[in-house]
């Protein structure tokens, strides 16, 4: 059995709790904050129910622990956590285990890629511009983002160094894009046509 499987908390978004306890003790609001402010909800998917129900589970495993509660005016009362010392060392443990091994991920996109075929060169093209363009748009605003925290001077780029990743693989898929659409025009990628058999993409239309 693998240590993922026998792993208490395996919610990703748990990692996510975990990492930003390692900088300080807060509360769930703070952390929602914090991971929206770094731009690391396009790695993680927060919402406030999610975020309470995996900072519950943590701390049924014993990996974080209630430090105390506070209140700020006439808000509600919230309770601030911490690491345990268990929780630190699961924690170092999962993010060891993750950057160590790679692991088979099942993206939407891939799976619509495989039937590409079905829409025609002509519909495949222009899907594949259409994402081209959403996926620049989606760029240039991590970009934007990921400058704008490291100017601010507030966090340290470690703290940020996802978005990087983020970047480069944007990169690649456009760059990927790019190449298959060109393909496509040019008639490189060869294309099923139900009376004759494969045909060049140009000789399709």
């Amino acid at each position: 059995m693998s240590e993922s499987s026998r792993r208490k908390v395996s919610n990703p978004l748990g990692l996510a709790v975990l990492g930003l306890l390692l900088e300080s003790p807060a509360h769930p609001h703070a952390m929602a904050a914090t991971l929206r402010e770094r731009g690391m909800d396009r790695a993680f998917k927060v919402t406030t129910g999610s975020l309470y129900d995996v900072v519950r589970a943590l701390e049924r495993a014993g990996w974080i622990e209630a430090r105390e509660t506070v209140r700020v005016g006439a808000r509600p009362e919230r309770t601030v956590y911490q690491h345990t010392a268990l929780g630190r060392r699961e924690f170092v443990r999962w993010v060891d285990e993750l950057i160590r091994r790679p692991a088979d991920e099942y993206p939407r996109f891939l799976s619509a890629v495989s039937y590409l075929g079905a829409l025609g060169p002509d519909g495949a093209v222009a899907a594949l511009r259409e994402r081209a363009g959403r996926l620049r748009a989606s760029l240039e605003e991590v970009r934007r983002e990921h400058r704008a925290v490291l100017e601010s001077g507030a966090v340290p780029r470690l703290f940020v160094v996802e978005a990087e990743y983020a970047v480069r693989m944007r990169e690649a898929e456009l760059g990927w894009l790019e190449e298959i659409v060109a393909d496509i025009e040019t008639g490189r990628l060869a294309w099923p046509d139900a009376v004759s058999g494969w045909v060049r993409a140009a000789e399709s239309r």
